[in-house]
């Protein structure tokens, strides 16, 4: 396994562009050239000197009579492309990816993209559309006063800071303490800088896009490549080495074949000489971008990668791994098992020239009979009287009948059936007409209903092929929105969805996902599906009133979807402004709400005596008694329940209190018997001291003493005493 070197590497993607280059040159460019030719009026017919000049312009009015219809297939519909999850889990964010892809198409210009790439596509073959994410790095000026030292080093402190201004002052000011201290004082102009990075969706010129002349489709292509000019300037800012760019050759030093189709589109070349002469920042360099499948690591299996190559000899600037060539291209006749097919234009190109030559029969024969040639006896009149054509002049003559006009027949007339006939063989080409673009009021009213409709839809056939041949490059392009998302864009984004602003992170989506493709067809399709959505309403209305709100078959959600529809089929695109938004959670307090109207209604009604509300009233009683019966089933259940475990826990309570309250009684016991005991010792000592006293009373004074009658006094119950 060798590893291919950086000059084989060069070599191999300058052959692989040259190669695409004259590929598109050789077989492409000369029908394209032409197919802008016709639409700009043109024809290869040439005309004779004094004769009529006028062209037809029946692939313009071919082209610009299908657009619109084309045009209106996909923007009458607010998700012409939804996105289908693998499973139930991707239920929401399948929903959530369609709605943000439908909402950046909006913001990036989807209009006019979608637009240039219709246009190119019935004119040049294809319509190209490239999306890529653009990371831009943004500048922002603020100012800031009055800052302190550590404000100042906190806001610098950030490397993509930029101090543009910066001043700063000493003054005192009192502390908490009351002390005066000094402090810097800061003012400051900044610039911060951030990268802010948005999904670019951009139609380019089919000129300027190349692809292998093998190729079916983008995706197969050995090397797809978008070659542009640009700027040395605009080279240099995106971080390239300026010598590099000055090195490297501005111009094509070939034919230039692709001039010839901008000078179509544009009009006029833009030299840029000049400019580059008084600013080389403004040289024009070719810039090509090609995404080639080629073996780097010399394994055996060529992978995708994308080279940035500047200059006529396409030096590679830049290089780097890919998965995904970023085109999404639209085609309305394509050829089976190639990649360009033939555009609208190119199947009316020999009827311009067919009609041109017609209608300038038409107008030379009316030139013809209005001004017929004369016959005229230059001996019997003036010629300066016959030569002179203006209207009302005398012509002087010496013979009445000197001066014959010569008779030219009108076969105009006859001539005008065979335009008819061209238009009828162009509506047959194309399926476009004047009923079908609602133009020809006369035919309508002239025939029958139903004959206008199998007309009208005879003729949207080819219509029909041509929005679902487009169809997928729509489905391309939005599969490449969702791959960019779900690679670049923020974790969450803010995004509006079924009324409500819900946060979105496209980073967790699945980039795989299956899309559908929803388009209406024509104007009899229209009202098909506007027929569709009035019944369904109708359907929706007679299962709420007949089952109620509580169905479960249709929704108040549902039905504000099918009045949604409705207005979009209408050209209504904001349903907010008509109906409110509805989710689940709004329809559950409506609906709540509702039932609490009701039964306030059915009071009324009761006190006012009305049968009928009183029967509601009863059967709303009777449910309301069996939800009460069970309710109370289940609180009695419940208290039982309580109630044992109640009566245990008091059980086991009365038993711990009863353990306690034996103990506090054991103790109080034993503290009797001590105070007993301590009692019945201070009285024996008592009687002890007092017999003794006694007896010292009567020895010394004579006297004796009633110790019985102390004793009784000394065992009276006094404050204090336990018993």
């Amino acid at each position: 396994m060798t590893q291919m070197k950086e000059d084989e590497i060069q070599g191999a993607v300058k052959a692989a562009i040259e190669a695409a280059i004259d590929y598109v040159d050789t077989d492409i460019r000369e029908d394209r050239e032409r197919a802008q030719k016709y639409f700009d009026g043109a024809v290869d017919l040439s005309h004779e000197e004094g004769r009529s000049k006028v062209v037809s312009t029946k692939v313009r009015d071919v082209v610009r009579g299908a657009k619109p219809g084309l045009m209106r297939v996909f923007l009458n519909n607010d998700k012409f492309v939804e996105f289908i999850p693998k499973s139930s889990e991707d239920v929401a964010n399948a929903e959530q990816a369609t709605a943000y892809t439908h909402w950046v198409f909006d913001k990036a210009g989807g209009y006019n993209v979608l637009s240039n790439a219709i246009h190119d596509s019935l004119v040049k073959k294809v319509g190209i559309v490239k999306v890529w994410w653009n990371n831009a790095t943004v500048a922002e000026s603020h100012t800031y006063e009055n800052l302190s030292d550590e404000e100042v080093e906190m806001l610098t402190s950030d490397d993509e800071v930029e101090v543009i201004e910066h001043s700063q002052e000493l003054t005192m000011e009192m502390d908490e303490m009351g002390i005066e201290v000094s402090r810097n004082v800061h003012s400051m102009l900044i610039s911060h800088k951030y990268e802010e990075g948005e999904m670019v969706i951009e139609g380019i010129p089919p000129e300027e896009f190349f692809i292998d002349g093998s190729a079916k489709s983008i995706d197969d292509a050995y090397i797809v490549c978008h070659k542009s000019e640009k700027r040395a300037g605009d080279l240099i800012a995106m971080g390239f080495d300026q010598d590099v760019i000055d090195g490297l050759v501005g111009e094509d030093d070939d034919s230039n074949n692709e001039g010839e189709e901008k000078l179509l589109r544009f009009g006029e070349n833009v030299d840029s000489t000049d400019e580059a002469v008084n600013d080389p920042s403004m040289r024009a360099i070719i810039v090509t971008e090609a995404y080639l499948k080629i073996d780097i690591e010399g394994d055996g299996v060529p992978t995708l990668h994308k080279f940035l190559c500047g200059g006529t000899n396409y030096e590679i600037l830049e290089q780097e791994p890919w998965d995904k060539a970023p085109f999404a291209d639209f085609h309305v006749d394509p050829e089976p098992h190639a990649f360009y097919g033939r555009s609208l234009a190119e199947l009316v190109m020999n009827d311009q020239d067919t009609t041109t030559s017609v209608l300038r029969g038409i107008l030379d024969n009316v030139a013809l009979v209005n001004t017929p040639r004369l016959e005229v006896n230059e001996d019997l009149v003036v010629m300066e009287d016959v030569l002179n054509n203006e209207i009302g002049a005398v012509i002087r003559s010496e013979q009445i009948g000197s001066v014959n006009p010569l008779v030219v027949p009108f076969v105009a007339g006859s001539t005008l059936p065979a335009l008819q006939y061209l238009d009828m063989l162009v509506e047959e080409k194309t399926g476009i007409s004047k009923m079908s673009m609602g133009l020809n009021a006369d035919a309508l009213q002239n025939t029958t209903a139903t004959g206008a409709a199998l007309t009208a839809q005879a003729s949207a056939g080819h219509v029909e092929v041509m929005a679902r041949n487009l169809a997928e490059g729509m489905k391309r392009l939005f599969q490449l929105m969702l791959h960019v998302s779900v690679k670049n864009s923020p974790n969450e984004q803010m995004m509006r969805l079924n009324g409500e602003f819900i946060p979105v992170d496209p980073s967790v989506w699945d980039a795989s996902m299956d899309m559908d493709i929803n388009v209406g067809l024509g104007t009899g399709q229209e009202d098909v599906k506007a027929a569709a959505l009035m019944q369904t309403f109708s359907t929706q209305q007679q299962i709420w009133q007949t089952y109620g709100p509580q169905n479960g078959l249709v929704s108040m959600t549902q039905m504000r979807n099918t009045l949604s529809d409705m207005l979009a089929l209408s050209g209504l695109k904001n349903a907010d402004r008509y109906y409110a938004p509805m989710t689940p959670e709004k329809e559950q307090q409506i609906m709540a709400q509702m039932a609490q109207q009701a039964q306030q209604e059915a009071a009324m009604a009761q006190q006012q005596g009305d049968p009928m509300a009183q029967a509601l009233i009863e059967s709303e009683q009777i449910k309301a008694q069996a939800r009460m019966q069970g309710d109370q089933m289940k609180m009695q259940g419940k208290m039982q329940g309580d109630n044992i475990k109640m009566q245990a826990n008091m059980q086991v309570k009365a038993a711990e209190m009863q353990s306690a309250q034996g103990k506090e009684l054991a103790e109080l016991q034993l503290k009797y018997r001590e105070l007993q005991a301590g009692d019945d010792l201070n009285r024996d000592k008592m009687n002890q001291e007092l017999l003794i006293e006694a007896a010292k009373i009567l020895g010394q004074y004579g006297t004796a003493v009633d110790v019985e009658r102390v004793r009784a006094m000394q065992a009276a119950p006094r404050m204090g005493n336990v018993q």
